[in-house]
């Protein structure tokens, strides 16, 4: 292995030679209707045939990989007949168009999708006049709003860029195709979509080739890139990071649609999550409403990407009844949802509203009494502290525990007011409803022991040696932990210890409060040196060690303390 094969690198691959057609070649053994043609297309294994089963317009398309599931992922019977990979970002070469499109020809002749990038063009066209013997017509895609030339078209540049759009495209025109149109209809039809289409996309990162490691571009952290390309080109402005909604705000702007109804394709560019796509396309979808557009059908997913770009693009076309249809028509493409936004199962429109889910909990705190000192000082701790808590979980966990405590803790108003067994069993309900995972089962099973026992005990102080001690039975039987496994028992059992010598030497609450959390610290303290034997920091083995449980921390921040957690941290 040479020098550049060690380079540090953020992709899977063997050898950077033989990355794509090794990638090529697992895409096609799991197609269910694709075959591999030497010659350097993918073709599919079905006939190319209308739903009535005569040859039928075979509509093909093509460009460099690195855009996937664009175009392989939508090869099959209603979509694309074959498609033609050329290199990372890198147009196919006239001769595999040529013999794609030789192949795809079944005497009705064959549509060509292009996408409006210098090399596309010219290789397809050099194609087509390879092609005598086969009619060819062309379908040029150029969606991208972010290189408009303007209205005095004097500039020299290619044009838009051709980009979200071209699935929308495929799909129609192979819809068409399928349902028995001539040649010159189902290009018209193409045509017309991607004329009557528009998109522009940002990204917050750079996308990255797996044949060399490098970035696609720079890109400073806390700025936007807007306008970028689908090969991994930077965009045409750069600003500083801003709400989605403004993200959106910026992308519609730039799109500028007329009032009346469209499909809307939001899409991923490859190294953004379903969550993401799916928050902007909530706030486009508001957006469009507010604009006096009506969004009939809707894509959210990732379907053209930039290899790995952290980005999304929004794509409109103008939508008919006869586009609706055939966008709704069948395919077996495998990139292709089965069901698209809009769509009613039984057939016609579904409408589609927006409206943020929140869960509506039942969560109120006691309003009357006296300020409740001690518990209103723990939660300003965990309040003050719960993004160093998801960093410790970082470290030792899966990070999640800062947020949910931020969940549980968060919006709660100070100072607290109520008796303790009131207010405590109070935070319980909230940890039980708004906190997920471990943390919220096993603290809210904590509050709700001491809860019950303060209720019934004769002093605060009873009622917190007793409460302590039932927590620690309840938290055991719940998930088993011991202490020494690396977890918050490692300081409940000694606080209980604690709290359980010192109630009966007539001490004051407080005094107890303070022997608690001294002993609590010192056992948080201790899992530093602990290999976790219990909760999601058990699968890290021994990378767990080094850094102190944030929960046993908060354990110790119950009974006082500084609510730093860089007093654990060893800094």
């Amino acid at each position: 292995m040479n020098s550049t094969e060690r380079s540090p690198l953020r992709s899977f691959r063997n050898h950077a030679a033989d990355f794509l057609p090794e990638a090529i070649g697992g895409f096609v053994a799991s197609h269910p209707n694709a075959q591999w043609h030497d010659s350097g297309f993918i073709g599919q294994s079905s006939p190319i045939v209308t739903a009535e089963g005569t040859p039928s317009v075979a509509v093909i398309s093509g460009g460099g990989s690195g855009h996937e599931p664009m175009h392989a992922g939508f090869v099959g019977d209603g979509m694309l007949a074959a498609a033609v990979p050329g290199l990372l970002f890198t147009s196919p070469n006239a001769v595999q168009i040529t013999e794609a499109t030789r192949w795809a020809d079944q005497g009705a002749g064959v549509v060509h999708v292009v996408k409006n990038y210098t090399g596309d063009v010219m290789n397809f066209k050099v194609a087509r006049q390879a092609l005598v013997d086969v009619e060819a017509r062309v379908i040029l895609v150029d969606d991208d709003v972010a290189t408009e030339q303007g209205e005095d078209n004097e500039s020299e540049g290619p044009g838009r860029r051709g980009t979200g759009a071209t699935i929308l495209v495929e799909k129609i025109a192979g819809a068409a195709a399928r349902r028995g149109d001539n040649l010159d209809d189902v290009a018209q039809l193409g045509q017309w979509v991607a004329d009557h289409s528009r998109s522009m996309a940002v990204a917050i990162a750079p996308g990255h080739l797996p044949t060399n490691g490098r970035d696609t571009f720079d890109l400073p952290a806390g700025e936007i890139e807007v306008g970028v390309g689908i090969h991994g080109e930077r965009g045409v402005d750069r600003v500083d990071v801003e709400p989605a909604d403004e993200v959106v705000t910026r992308l519609l702007d730039g799109i500028d649609a007329s009032r009346g109804s469209y499909i809307c394709l939001v899409n991923g560019l490859g190294g953004t999550t379903p969550l993401e796509l799916s928050l902007v396309f909530g706030s486009a979808l508001r957006q469009l409403e507010q604009r006096g557009i009506t969004v009939r059908r809707a894509m959210v997913g990732t379907y053209v990407t930039s290899m790995n770009m952290a980005g999304v693009s929004l794509t409109l076309t103008e939508a008919t009844d006869e586009l609706v249809e055939l966008l709704d028509a069948p395919t077996d493409a495998p990139a292709w949802p089965r069901v698209v936004g809009g769509q009613s199962p039984e057939g016609g429109d579904a409408a589609m509203r927006y409206e943020a889910a929140r869960t509506v909990f039942d969560d109120e705190l006691p309003s009357s009494g006296d300020d409740n000192t001690w518990l209103s000082d723990f939660v300003q701790r965990v309040q003050n502290s719960t993004d160093d808590l998801t960093e410790l979980d970082r470290l030792a966990g899966d990070g999640d525990f800062g947020q949910n405590m931020e969940a549980a803790f968060g919006d709660i108003e100070l100072p607290l007011r109520g008796e303790d067994s009131a207010v405590l069993s109070a935070l319980a309900h909230r940890l039980f409803i708004r906190s997920g995972g471990t943390s919220g089962a096993v603290l809210g099973t904590l509050f709700r022991e001491l809860a019950l026992a303060m209720e019934n005990a004769s002093s605060n102080v009873v009622g917190l040696r007793d409460g302590l001690g039932k927590a620690c039975e309840a938290i055991t039987e719940l998930g088993g932990a011991k202490e020494g496994d690396n977890t918050l028992v490692d300081a409940l059992l000694p606080a209980a210890r604690a709290a359980a010598e010192a109630a009966g030497d007539s001490a004051s609450f407080e005094e107890v409060l303070r022997t608690c959390n001294e002993a609590a610290a010192q056992g948080a303290e201790n899992t530093r040196a602990m290999i976790a034997k219990k909760g999601r920091a058990s699968y890290l083995g021994t990378a767990s060690q080094g850094v102190v449980d944030p929960g046993a921390i908060l354990v110790s921040w119950i009974f006082g303390g500084t609510g730093q957690a860089k007093d654990f941290t060893g800094e």
